[in-house]
């Protein structure tokens, strides 16, 4: 039962996230936004919402563990999970402002979450810190999108794409998916509590895991059909994106709410998340390209790194 009610709310997420996309997308439209600013911000951002629901929900109700262990399991899975699977499908080119620009913020981004949780916590302070990173970086990336090759800019117009609608409709594609947002968000840490405790691992274990894997679908979703359409960098500018906005955004709007112990994330953890952030760009740099060999050995590090997440449970527990 547990497991039903947790594909359920799993499908309520990917669902609300979906329909508060498309809401919100034919809002921006309508008022004038281009449709290149939509593809960095609102699409990207959307992808992001279940997320920050679930990191949300957690903390408030006390389960730093799980709301913690959303954003690095889902850092963590991005890369060696989604990212392994779409390049495993069809190897990806990499765009040169990945190199230059997103790759390193990405890992100086990990290690500014290694540098806020020396002490343990992530302060109201810290979060708000983060927040201010995330409205800088927005702001670089929109100034830098007019110089980006028209190759890249049509496929981030083309994510924004959607038949317009109507202002009352689109809003309630917006309140509908908000809705579905906050209610598989809500089922599914309670869900994740009651599995921590069936299976006698830790709250901050299932977090890593099955809530991370859970909110990270819209990310698989749009990294996999987007392999599968030859647009490998996409998928390659998907992951990197989200992880940059799981820390700085939603990390930082957790914190600022509430803010957050360690809540059993440990320093291999943290160090799993940094040490795949950094073994990303040497792939990356690696005739910038990052081919099915590359692909299969992500996925199998991210299976490594469940096994020895398992492995360790007992003393855990």
């Amino acid at each position: 039962m547990d497991l039903l009610q947790g594909a359920i709310s799993v499908l309520l997420l990917f669902a609300g996230g979906e329909l508060l996309v498309r809401g919100a997308t034919s809002l921006a439209a309508g008022v004038g936004v281009s449709r290149l600013a939509i593809g960095l911000t609102v699409v990207a951002f959307g992808t992001s919402a279940p997320e920050l629901v679930v990191s949300l929900d957690a903390a408030l109700a006390g389960r730093s563990g799980i709301a913690l262990g959303n954003v690095v399991g889902s850092n963590i899975a991005n890369i060696a999970l989604i990212l392994g699977l779409a390049t495993l499908l069809h190897p990806a080119r990499v765009e040169a402002r990945i190199l230059r620009v997103d790759a390193p913020i990405m890992l100086l981004a990990s290690l500014g979450l290694v540098a806020v949780l020396g002490d343990g916590v992530v302060s109201r302070l810290e979060g708000g810190l983060l927040l201010v990173a995330l409205l800088v970086y927005v702001v670089f990336t929109f100034r830098e999108a007019p110089d980006e090759p028209e190759p890249v800019r049509d496929e981030l117009a083309a994510a924004a794409a959607r038949p317009p609608r109507g202002a009352a409709a689109s809003i309630a594609l917006v309140l509908t998916g908000l809705g579905l947002l906050v209610g598989g968000g809500h089922l599914l840490v309670g869900i994740a509590v009651d599995l921590a405790r069936a299976l006698g691992v830790t709250e901050a274990a299932i977090g890593l895991t099955i809530v991370a894997v859970g909110t990270s679908l819209p990310e698989l979703a749009t990294s996999v059909v987007a392999s599968l359409r030859g647009q490998g960098e996409i998928a390659i500018g998907n992951v990197i994106g989200s992880n940059i906005f799981n820390i700085l955004g939603i990390l930082g709007a957790t914190a600022v709410v509430e803010p957050l112990r360690s809540g059993g994330i440990g320093g291999a953890d943290l160090a799993a998340m940094v040490g795949l952030a950094a073994l990303l760009a040497p792939l990356l740099w690696t005739g910038r390209r990052v081919g099915r060999f590359e692909g299969a050995a992500l996925l199998g590090l991210y299976a490594a790194y469940l096994v020895w997440l398992l492995a360790r449970q007992p003393a855990a527990g």
